[in-house]
């Protein structure tokens, strides 16, 4: 298995047919049902040597919820990131995601965070994921099983001093949220939170009871600062949104006006899932890198 750096940012030699066939069968059965079928000559396979990878039970609440855990092996005290998922749930893309933070240095964490409202992973069609699911899963419910997660990972050797968050199209709008979330402690968690990087992350929306506010929304309440990182060819997010979104950055002043955009040209929505069509190699290498950057130096 090639966990090369340049593998790990989607650039290496084209598969030879035979290994086109193999990681397909054994990359599909890691992946969302809804994703089939895996672009396995660009789906990107980051190894465990040198880690401690898997699954944890988190306390979270009402129950244990499971998340998948990354981190250098033998090392304390790395800083955390949170992981926040697409719409499609914990699977091989994310778990991978983890394991190129945890060689990068930090410890990893991905809650499965519709654990109460179902399992993605074997519901094949998109749609049916989100009105059986995500629609019903309420914001509220995310943040407070993130704060868990930071209590959790800071009880077993992560530094839960030093905070991010990252996340990808769902998980990218939680990424903004959760950067303005006091948390139930009053501001512990706001004050160990550093910075989060948004992937394509939906900034604005309709308000519902599960759904009260949007990214823009709370620019006023950012405590930490955001790196936004957007495919200018979104048609679910388009330039005037993202335009909308700097203006109230701005305008906050303060901590807010210390987030950052990059938009692609040319990139769709999800350019840096490297399983996908949407897949764009030059940009999801160039974001990568740009997060990488901006962890180390809002969290050291």
């Amino acid at each position: 298995m090639n966990t090369s750096p340049l593998c790990e940012a989607g650039i290496g030699p084209e598969p030879s047919p035979l290994r086109r066939d193999l990681l397909r069968s054994t990359l599909a059965a890691g992946f969302a049902a809804a994703v089939s079928p895996i672009q396995a000559s660009t789906a990107i396979q980051t190894g465990e040597a040198g880690l401690e990878a898997g699954t944890v039970q988190v306390p979270a609440g009402d129950r244990s919820i499971p998340a998948y855990r990354a981190a250098p092996a033998g090392r304390a005290g790395a800083p955390l990131l949170l992981v926040v998922q697409e719409i499609f749930g914990v699977h091989e893309y994310i778990r991978d995601v983890c394991r190129r933070l945890a060689h990068a240095g930090y410890c990893a964490v991905a809650p499965e965070l519709y654990v109460r409202q179902g399992d993605p992973s074997t519901i094949a069609d998109t749609s049916q994921i989100v009105s059986r699911i995500v629609s019903k899963v309420p914001d509220e419910q995310v943040l407070s099983d993130l704060d868990a997660c930071v209590d959790w990972a800071g009880a077993h050797g992560a530094d839960a001093g030093r905070v991010g968050i990252t996340g990808f199209c769902w998980g990218g709008r939680i990424v903004w949220l959760y950067c303005a979330h006091l948390g139930a402690q009053g501001g512990a968690h706001a004050d160990r939170l550093k910075a989060g990087v948004a992937w394509y992350g939906r900034l604005e929306g309709t308000a519902d009871p599960l759904k009260p506010r949007h990214p823009i929304d709370v620019v006023g309440s950012l405590r930490a600062p955001v790196l936004g990182l957007y495919g200018a060819a979104d048609p679910g997010i388009p330039i005037e949104s993202i335009d909308r979104m700097k203006a109230a950055l701005a305008r906050a002043g303060g901590v807010a006006a210390k987030s950052q955009f990059v938009v692609y040209p040319g990139a769709g929505h999800a350019f840096h899932a490297d399983y996908r069509p949407s897949y764009v190699p030059e940009a999801a290498r160039d974001g990568w890198e740009k997060c990488l950057r901006w962890f180390q130096s809002n969290l050291g």
